[in-house]
């Protein structure tokens, strides 16, 4: 299949690149240039942290992620690069940096002294290790690699994929589910626990031992798990992980369970969360090994349903929530060294911000937020946090425990931002579906002019279960619409989350009406409040969930716009359900199984609404998208080119449900903004 493309995206591809000292409203390019702050580490003593900064390599078509470290305790202090790498651990004494790195060929271990020096080699396994954490001793290392279970030791593992390799025939024979998740197709192999003791020689013993022996499951989960899905036990003597455990039934089920093991192998896993057949997971010991934390779910199948936080008593098992009261959906957890505090990040009214349970009374205090927090740690009285906005990417910020002092100690980009015009923007309110207040934000064009009136970029977002927050997106940036000229305007219709479990819950086995219903309100809310919106040069664009939203509105809702722009949306329900990947999402959502609810697949199915397409769509979709397949693309693309109707499609054979290659991304938004650009010119307006 050719790539279409117009010749306005073919322009505009190679078109101006604006140099950095050069005032210019913010583009494409500029995203995609932008230093990536991620991952802090503060030492066991609050005085340095470690952090990672992703660059990108424009010409090689990559991002470079590095290792870098702060002295806290020197206002002038600059930060130091130390290595190329990623994951920065300390040792317990903070007198080492471990870290990751594929310098040697396969992803190890390493160990470089955190003011600087030449990198050790730490481990020397056959496999990659995926994510690690350092014993609370200094003396052991817990990590994840990839491995057949059915195999005794590594190098089994290994020469079974050498063996794959060398093999001239290329098919897989499949037995179960998965067969491909999100953007890998699934080889039989699992992630597992080993650990492995530090020698004398500060380098890890070459027969790890395997600590989840025996569990069908990934450990941490794929394909997004990290370490904060396991955790050793003050004292070191206990690993506590979480595991979604059982052959095809992963695929459709949620009930992840936490689990214990001894360290030293000695005993197999316990399961600690039977009781409960929903979601349980990312395990954190108190500081004085009494009780186990841990977040849970309620709603079996439901992968968005509120993260409770849980507290296990570990002599007597009896468990209680630690914040009843609290209506969000709290994420992984971190604890104050006295033990009386817990921190956690949760969506809340368009922000993403951090904050502090107390354990005892379940009382929830909010520490940042005007932004979205990113990561954060603590360390005795110290809290660093990596926070964004709409205008600033992540840097990183030091406060106390309490929150109190929060200030800026890092300035990555700072050069670039500088000549960088962004669009001012403001949140505003209006009752939607059940009289619900629901929440939303215009944002105004670069060079706004008061009086004036502008095109419309009019964005859906994903998930279902997500939300349009205040954050530095590198896919789906507001700013970039508003560099082109744009005013953006934005809905977080029922199943946004940030608003109330039963707000999220709202949305599903009605992804038709109730969102669509919210959508129509604030689109309308938005265009009497704001004078400088032109209605008469609008286009929609979504992508997953929001390109599913496209794909609807296009057939019964398609009067305002101009143009429409799907993004690896769901075009077909019915086929949906059998070439996806995780059957429970699309089970909860449409309240069972296609086949023994078939009317719930088809109240809401785009395609039966074909008949009534009449507007110019571009449709981008990738072939490595295994969560929503590249034939619904293909499939809407041809419903437009059968019924004549403009259309475009742009496909990219090495992109995944997200395109995140730098010249893909550039493509990408230059081939989007052209498309917008060509539909809400005066020539196509009258």
């Amino acid at each position: 299949m050719k790539l279409l493309l117009s010749a306005l995206a073919l322009l505009l591809v190679t078109g101006p690149v604006f140099a950095v000292d050069t005032p210019h409203p913010f583009n494409a390019r500029d995203l995609v240039m932008m230093e990536r702050v991620n991952d802090p580490q503060l030492s066991p003593d609050g005085s340095k942290v470690a952090f990672t900064v992703r660059e990108t390599d424009y010409a090689a078509n990559k991002g470079i992620t590095s290792v870098w470290v702060l002295d806290l305790g020197q206002s002038d202090a600059k930060p130091l690069k130390l290595t190329e790498g990623s994951s920065p651990h300390w040792s317990m004494d903070g007198k080492t940096l471990y870290f990751l790195s594929s310098k040697s060929g396969s992803t190890q271990l390493w160990r470089v002294a955190p003011i600087g020096g030449t990198p050790v080699q730490v481990s020397d396994y056959p496999l990659d290790i995926n994510n690690f954490k350092i014993s609370p001793d200094d003396r052991h290392v817990l990590m994840s690699m990839d491995v057949f279970t059915d195999c005794s030791d590594l190098a089994c593992s290994k020469a079974r994929l050498d063996k794959v390799a060398a093999d001239k025939a290329s098919g897989r024979l499949y037995t179960q589910l998965f067969i491909r998740h999100w953007d890998e197709w699934s080889d039989g192999r699992r992630s597992q626990l080993f650990i492995a003791g530090i020698g004398a020689d500060s380098k890890l013993d070459g027969n790890p031992v395997w600590l989840t022996r025996g569990l069908d499951g990934d450990i941490p989960s794929k394909p997004e798990g990290d370490d904060s899905e396991y955790a050793f036990s003050p004292d070191g003597k206990t690993v506590y992980f979480d595991a979604k455990i059982g052959g095809s039934i992963r695929t459709w089920s949620t009930n992840f369970d936490v689990y214990s093991v001894p360290a030293d192998g000695s005993e197999a896993p316990k399961d600690l969360t039977t009781a409960n057949p929903a979601w349980d997971g990312y395990p954190l010991a108190s500081p004085d090994g009494k009780t186990l934390y841990y977040l849970a779910m309620k709603t079996p199948g439901f992968e968005a349903d509120r993260f409770a936080i849980m507290a296990r008593d570990l002599a007597t098992g009896k468990t209680h929530e630690v914040n009843p009261h609290w209506n969000r959906s709290a994420g992984p957890l971190q604890i104050s060294a006295d033990g009386k505090t817990l921190y956690t990040t949760a969506d809340d009214w368009g922000d993403h911000a951090l904050f502090a349970v107390d354990v005892n009374s379940g009382k929830v205090s909010k520490l940042v937020s005007d932004g979205t927090v990113t990561g954060f740690n603590i360390a005795g009285d110290r809290l660093i946090v990596a926070r964004q906005d709409f205008k600033h990417p992540t840097d990183l910020y030091l406060a106390d425990a309490s929150g109190k002092g929060f200030h800026q100690v890092t300035h990555f980009n700072a050069e670039r931002l500088k000549n960088i015009e962004f669009g001012d923007w403001q949140w505003f309110t209006f009752k939607g579906w059940h009289g619900d207040t629901v929440q939303g934000y215009v944002m105004q064009p670069v060079g706004y002019v008061a009086g004036k009136k502008y095109p419309i970029a009019f964005l859906i977002h994903g998930g279902p279960q997500g939300a349009w927050t205040n954050d530095f997106h590198y896919r789906w940036n507001p700013e970039t619409y508003a560099g082109q000229g744009f005013a953006v305007v934005t809905v977080n219709f029922h199943g946004s989350t940030g608003y109330g479990q039963a707000f999220t819950d709202a949305i599903s086995q009605h992804w038709g009406d109730r969102p669509l219903e919210d959508l129509k309100k604030g689109y309308t809310a938005a265009l009497r409040k704001y004078a400088f919106l032109d209605a008469s040069r609008a286009c929609a664009l979504g992508a997953s969930y929001g390109g599913y939203m496209t794909y609807w509105i296009a057939g019964v809702w398609n009067k305002p716009w101009k143009c429409l722009v799907d993004h690896d949306g769901v075009f077909d329900t019915r086929m949906m359900y059998y070439a996806t990947d995780e059957l429970w999402f699309e089970e909860h959502e449409n309240g069972g199984t296609q086949y023994d609810h078939p009317a719930n697949y088809e109240k809401f199915n785009p395609l039966d609404h074909v008949k009534d397409w009449r507007v110019p769509m571009l449709i981008i979709h990738s072939a490595n998208d295994f969560r929503i397949p590249e034939t619904q693309g293909f499939g809407a693309f041809t419903a437009l080119q059968r019924r004549g109707i403009p259309s475009e499609l742009l496909t990219f054979p090495d992109e995944s449900h997200f395109v995140q290659k730098p010249q893909n991304s550039v493509q990408w938004h230059n081939t989007v903004n052209a498309w917008l650009k060509h539909w809400t010119s005066p020539d196509n307006t009258k």
